[in-house]
């Protein structure tokens, strides 16, 4: 009976312990996510975060976004306010100004959170959460005939932000800025495209 007693202990101790980790939150400051089939006939993709009001203060989506040769090919830092939404559209928003001129197809977006509206200068900070929607192509057929894209929605991946990521990312963007001039655009919060 006493291994019992001893064994509930330690379940409850071991649960408290968890349960505590659990309501910690989450501390993460930089996501990546990718983004498909960016073509006229394909539907748009979806990016949105929230700031989760943690800070009590405005934060930045400072938003990269690659294509698939691993050319920064935009970027730009868009405010969320606390409790706020911010949804940018990949077509129109995220990657309707390239730097070389070529819309691309596919690709990665990554995008750190920061107290710092200047993607050239992030200041990492914790609060924002990201999901994404995927334009898939279909390979099925309906019995209307074929159904050539389907739409899924994830979660941002968290990610690792080591110093040397950031800093080549702050500097691919200073450089994007000089020779493009023209940064992605961001959608005011209370408007939704």
């Amino acid at each position: 009976m006493k291994k019992l007693g001893l064994s509930l202990l330690i379940l409850a101790i071991a649960l408290m312990l968890g349960g505590t980790a659990f309501a910690q939150g989450d501390n993460s400051v930089y996501f990546t996510t990718y983004y498909a089939n960016n073509t006229a006939a394909a539907p748009d993709a979806t990016v949105r975060f929230i700031n989760d009001g943690d800070t009590n203060g405005n934060l930045w989506a400072a938003i990269y976004v690659f294509d698939d040769s691993q050319e920064l090919t935009e970027c730009c830092a868009c405010v969320i306010t606390p409790d706020g939404l911010l949804s940018e559209s990949v077509k129109t928003e995220l990657t309707a100004n390239p730097l070389t001129g070529r819309v691309p197809t596919r690709g990665v977006i990554k995008v750190i959170s920061s107290s710092s509206n200047d993607p050239t200068a992030t200041v990492p900070a914790a609060g924002l959460r990201g999901w994404a929607t995927h334009i898939q192509s279909a390979a099925n057929k309906t019995p209307y005939g074929p159904a050539p894209y389907t739409q899924t929605e994830t979660a941002f991946a968290d990610s690792n932000l080591s110093s040397g990521e950031q800093a080549l990312l702050q500097n691919l963007c200073y450089y994007d800025a000089l020779l493009s001039g023209s940064p992605c655009s961001c959608t005011p919060e209370d408007h939704d495209f």
